[in-house]
């Protein structure tokens, strides 16, 4: 599944709203700019917890899946709520390779920049 630069933009979007819902509703790509704005006029620390938060929420999605799998496997578990865990894993999961493969690129730009 190749993940665009909007991708990680609407990624990057949905976080911050969940991350600091103060900053306004992002209802889309346009009052996203904005917000990102206003978020990094903020002191510095913002993207790091957002990217924590981010790894945290991804991992413990993970863990839910797998025990959801284990449950199943055994004969105790629902096929919805596996596959509803599976899903929800594989959103966070994506979500955190395109926030990770947008901030290789910004730094790979920055490092190409004349000084």
């Amino acid at each position: 599944m190749a993940i665009g630069a909007l991708d990680a933009a609407a990624a990057y979007g949905r976080a911050m709203k969940a991350a600091a819902p103060s900053t306004g509703g992002l209802t889309g790509l346009g009052d996203m700019a904005g917000g990102m704005a206003g978020a990094a006029g903020n002191t510095g620390g913002n993207f790091g917890s957002m990217v924590e938060s981010m790894v945290t929420d991804a991992s413990t999605s993970l863990r839910t899946a797998e025990a959801e799998s284990a449950k199943q496997v055994a004969g105790k578990g629902d096929l919805i709520d596996v596959v509803t865990a599976i899903g929800a894993a594989e959103t966070a999961l994506d979500t955190v390779v395109a926030v990770r493969d947008r901030v290789v690129s910004a730094y790979s730009d920055i490092m190409r920049m004349q000084i």
